[in-house]
């Protein structure tokens, strides 16, 4: 069983940054691929960006240019580094592995889910 813990979220102006941790038990990490999805309220949660073992990443199309996936598996962690903040990011992101190399995009492409972490952009 993998558990994962997110961290990192808050309160912050349009424009602004903030960057999403999250921290993986277990001992393969590296071979995880890793997903940050976010869920807005009244809304479906929605793909935000992954990162394969190797680093290729994806993202979805509204955060391309502001938002950066990257991972240290030395530390077992994913991060999202999102910039450039707007009022529609507002949302509880959540971080998610799949244990192995696949299709990355969808909710059920994932095994393992952290509990979310709240991102509130004010205008």
């Amino acid at each position: 069983q993998v558990q994962l813990v997110e961290s990192g979220g808050g309160l912050v102006q349009a424009g602004g940054s903030l960057r999403l941790s999250c921290v993986a038990s277990g001992r393969t990490f590296s071979s995880y691929v890793m997903g940050w999805f976010r869920q807005a309220p009244g809304k479906e949660r929605e793909f935000v960006a992954a990162i394969r073992g190797g680093g290729s990443t994806y993202y979805a199309d509204s955060v391309k240019g502001r938002f950066t996936i990257s991972r240290d598996n030395a530390r077992n962690t994913a991060y999202l580094q999102m910039n450039s903040l707007k009022p529609e990011d507002t949302a509880v992101y959540y971080c998610a592995a799949r244990r192995v190399a696949g299709p990355n995009t969808r909710v059920y492409d994932y095994d393992y889910w952290g509990q979310g972490t709240q991102v509130t952009v004010s205008s």
